[in-house]
Formats: structure tokens, sequence, C-alpha cells
């Protein structure tokens, strides 16, 4: 029987990642073979990925990286099983290398393809399954490329990349911010520009469905009815449909007795409001159109335009 010694046990160890005991019964396995310990301990690995293979990995760790001068980013989910692997430093710090590599590729695809310390991303990820004892995945990869890009990573759980219009002083500052409204507000679009028209006509149709329902059961109580919009989205007003909420506020004025000459200074009011009734998709969905949440007197694009920025793009990531 070869003779193991300490020194060869940590050193697959490191190489690895495997439990002490697990890395000298490889290597009494292979009678000393380094690399045919590695394959020893890699097969284990495909056998324990084959058996979790049907088991949801919705915990892990979400991280990003920006290179170095800031014109592109990347975001990945390392997804396991439980919470507890999940928050484990070896786990994260597998993560962060990861990420590294994902900074240099465009898809998920490639990236799974990459070397990574003589193997792929890939076989890596089944190495660890066997490591471990659970499922490890590649559950999310998001590139994202701007004149500068920005990062923002909420307790491992959601990772957001911003990109602004250019690299400027502030530039970190707002893409920060921003990231943080994207984490935290999970915006999926930039604007109303985005939305399929499609999307937009059905969703109109089943959030009126829901609030005219409700009026139904608060009337039976005698409570005040919600109001019931028109529109939820600016791609719906049109011309012609601002034409004619201006002329329905200055019949109100007419009606409430209010004097000719003042009209001027309500109707901007009352049409600002009409617009916010009637975008609560813009609001919910649409990045430039939310409420800042460090100053919700402003919409992101209002705080981001004050910075003398445009945001380009965004991309998040998240458990589960």
């Amino acid at each position: 029987m070869v003779k193991i010694t300490a020194a060869e046990v940590n050193k697959l160890r490191q190489s690895t990642g495997a439990g002490m005991m697990d890395c000298k019964k490889a290597l009494v396995e292979a009678e000393g073979d380094f690399d045919k310990a590695i394959e020893i301990l890699r097969k284990k690995g495909q056998k324990v990925a084959a058996k979790r293979a049907d088991r949801e990995s919705t915990e892990g760790a979400a991280v990003s990286k920006v290179n170095a001068d800031n014109t592109a980013g990347v975001a990945i989910v390392l997804g396991c099983e439980t919470d507890f692997v999940g928050k484990n430093e070896s786990f994260l710090k597998l993560a962060n290398e990861f990420a590294e590599i994902a900074l240099n590729f465009d898809n998920k695809e490639d990236f799974l393809a990459a070397d990574f310390g003589g193997m792929t991303v890939a076989e890596k990820l089944v190495e660890q399954t066997g490591v471990i004892g659970e499922k490890i995945d590649i559950n999310a990869f998001e590139k994202l490329e701007a004149p500068f890009v920005g990062t923002y990573v909420h307790i491992n759980k959601i990772g957001a990349l911003v990109g602004l219009s250019e690299k400027t002083d502030n530039a970190e500052e707002v893409a920060k911010d921003v990231a943080m409204q994207v984490a935290s507000m999970g915006a999926t679009s930039l604007t109303y520009k985005d939305f399929d028209p499609a999307y937009v006509a059905a969703e109109t149709e089943a959030r009126i469905a829901v609030i005219e329902k409700d009026n139904i059961e608060l009337g039976r109580l005698g409570k005040t009815l919600k109001n019931v919009p028109q529109y939820i989205s600016m791609q719906q007003i049109t011309p012609e449909v601002l034409a004619k909420a201006e002329e329905d506020a200055k019949a109100e004025l007419k009606a409430e007795g209010k004097p000719e000459q003042i009209w001027d200074r309500i109707l901007p009011g009352k049409m600002e409001r009409f617009i916010s009734d009637n975008t609560t998709l813009d609001q919910e969905q649409c990045l430039l159109d939310q409420k800042f949440i460090k100053d919700e007197k402003m919409s992101v694009g209002d705080y981001v335009s004050s910075k003398g920025l445009e945001v380009t793009g965004f991309k998040r990531v998240s458990l589960g």
C-alpha cells in the first residue's frame, strides 16, 4: 500500500476544495497518482450531480464584477440547495472566482466552457457538487457594456449592473444609486417604449377587471371606491388622449365655477395627476419612471438627468 503524506493530501485539497478524508481516500485509490486522484474526485462529483439533478438550487450567492476601466460588468448567481452552504466563505470565494472569469465572456455558454484551473467551469461545478454534496449551478448570467458601468450587490442575494452614458466624476455615485434602485425595486424595462403593445393592452384589461371587482366589495361596504384608470402606460397616452383630458379638466373647472383667468395655474397640476393616475405600469416596471428611493419627490430619470447623465441599460440577478 502506497504511503500518502499529509502534504499530498493538503495539495489535493487546495486544488479541488474537497474534504481531507475524501482527498486521502482518492489518493489511496489512485496509489499516490495526483492526476488520477483528481479524476476520481471528479467522477464522484458526476455521480452526486446525477443523483441531485432534479433538486432545486434556489439558495446561493449573487456576485458582480466590473472591469478596470468600468466599461463592462457581469453579474452571476452561483446556486446551491441550502442557505448554510450559500453563506460559506469557500462557496463565496468560488462564486467570486467564477465572476472574474465570467467578466471575459458575453454569454453563459461560453463562460461554462471557459478554463478553470485545467478544467472547464462546467466541470468545476460538477466537481464542487461532489465536494459539497449539493447541486451547484450557475443560475443566472448577465453581461452589460456601456461608457460607464457600476454595480451594487445586496447581501449576496441580489446583484445589479447599471450602464451610464459617460464616465464623469460623479458616475460611480450615480451608477451605485441607480443600481440600488434596480436591486430593491425590480424594474423590468428601462422605459415604457420597451413594452410590447400587446402586453400593455392585456395588462390594462386585467388591472381594470381587478379594480372593478374590488369596487363591488367596497361599494357593498360603503367605502370609497378606487379610481378605475383608462390607461396604465404612457405608451397609450397619445396627443389626442392628452387633448381630451385637458378638455375634460377645463369642463370640470367650469362646472366648479372657477374663473377662467386662473385655469392656467390649475391645469398643469390636473394634467400631472391625470398622467400619474394613468401610468401605473410605467411607475412599477420602468426604471426611469419609478420614484427614486432616495428622494421620492423625483423619478429615477429626473435624478440621473440632474447629474448630467443618462441610463443606457441595466441588468439584475437574484436568488430563487
